[in-house]
């Protein structure tokens, strides 16, 4: 690795790690301090080894700098010390026995607490996920202002609004009990699920972005199932269903990052290997007897990783979408089931249940009926597809509408 790239790469992987112990040592009330010593420690290495060039073993001199500035800090603040944990109470400040633990076991445990701390529902769906990058993934106010194509203000004002509703909560950063879990899964994994929706639904036009998005949320959810008290069917279901959409993630994008319909993707650039891993971890939800919605979304994206375009395909795919409804309604999977009625029964029927959806106001709505009125009734297609240009706000949209017109 060059070594203008080596701050960069270990700032993603390693700040999230330090940072999440710290909070952790800490407490939820000095989640800046603890920011403020990591952000000091790289930037001390990006001085000295720009120098001097990089250490033997950079992630060890990062961790052990930390480990340096968080004790030289903490003898430095005696009264903040005694008042910030149970653990340091103890302590008898100046000591030699102040102990940082930077620990393989022990950044697991952080980051598994931040990530029950960062997804209370005390905040907001949005704030969550904001939260999560920053904290859980090391992404700053402009990256997340990117990510949500709005202005770093806009941004840095929801992460302080975030912050300060769990110090008022007064939150403990702290390993979730069984009991805690069972609670609070739901939230955390909607909140992961949100995260990789974000990069792959996302209107910005950073592919890098984009995909680092959707990494950052499997590696959050694949944390989960490291551990045996979060290892559940429900997060086994939301991994295998994040691997199957990673794995068209190239497929689904142009040579210019626009967005590729399902039906136009080339099959060759689905990744085997991802797909695989959805599948293992899909054998790995079917544990116990409780079914998700990210159990049905799963068995759904399994279906479209099979290319052949087969009556028992489409027709499986409309069951799930069915049980899905069942389950938990939403108009946008309605409007997906009616993708799959078209293949399984016809554009007919498919028209006549989507018609009933009556989303007028979203322009997937029309672009849908646009499609399934295309070769049926071009006049109507056509009309459809206007309704839906109209509607759209992402340029990625206008540009797939513009398509389906053309091809009209």
């Amino acid at each position: 690795m060059e070594q203008s790239d080596l701050i960069p790469h270990l700032f993603r992987t390693e700040y999230r790690k330090i940072v999440a112990v710290l909070c952790k040592l800490f407490g939820i009330d000095h989640i800046e301090t603890a920011e403020d010593i990591v952000s000091n420690t790289f930037l001390q290495a990006s001085e000295l080894w720009g120098l001097k060039g990089p250490p033997p073993n950079p992630t060890a001199w990062l961790y052990a700098a930390a480990k340096n500035k968080t004790i030289d800090y903490l003898r430095r603040h005696a009264n903040f010390a005694q008042n910030i944990s149970k653990e340091l109470k103890h302590l008898n400040f100046p000591s030699e026995e102040i102990e940082v633990d930077l620990s393989d076991k022990n950044i697991t445990d952080s980051q598994l607490a931040m990530i029950f701390v960062i997804c209370h529902p005390c905040n907001p769906a949005e704030a969550q996920i904001g939260l999560a990058l920053n904290l859980l993934c090391g992404f700053g106010v402009d990256e997340i202002a990117q990510a949500f194509l709005t202005n770093r203000e806009v941004i840095y004002k929801r992460l302080q609004r975030a912050k300060e509703k769990l110090r008022i909560e007064k939150i403990k950063i702290e390993s979730p009990e069984l009991t805690g879990i069972d609670n609070r899964i739901s939230s955390v994994l909607m909140t992961l699920y949100l995260l990789f929706n974000e990069g792959y639904y996302s209107a910005s036009q950073d592919v890098t972005l984009r995909r680092e998005l959707c990494m950052e949320a499997m590696r959050l959810t694949y944390l989960l199932t490291e551990y045996p008290q979060t290892d559940k069917p429900e997060v086994n279901a939301l991994l295998s269903l994040m691997c199957f959409h990673a794995s068209r993630f190239d497929a689904r994008l142009g040579q210019h990052g626009e967005t590729i319909l399902y039906h136009d993707q080339d099959s060759d650039r689905w990744n085997q290997e991802l797909i695989a891993k959805g599948e293992y971890f899909l054998n790995l939800a079917s544990r116990g007897s409780k079914l998700s919605k990210f159990h049905l979304e799963a068995a759904i994206a399994y279906w479209h990783t099979i290319r052949e375009d087969t009556e028992e395909k489409w027709e499986n795919i409309l069951q799930l979408y069915n049980e899905l409804l069942f389950l938990e309604y939403s108009p946008i999977a309605a409007l997906n089931r009616t993708y799959a009625l078209s293949k399984a029964n016809g554009k007919a029927e498919a028209i006549a249940e989507a018609e009933k959806i009556n989303l007028k106001d979203n322009h997937l709505y029309h672009s849908l009926l646009g499609a399934l009125y295309h070769g049926v009734d071009n006049e109507k297609a056509l009309h459809h597809l206007q309704q839906a240009m109209a509607l759209a706000k992402s340029a990625s949209d206008k540009s797939i509408i513009a398509h389906k017109i053309s091809r009209l």
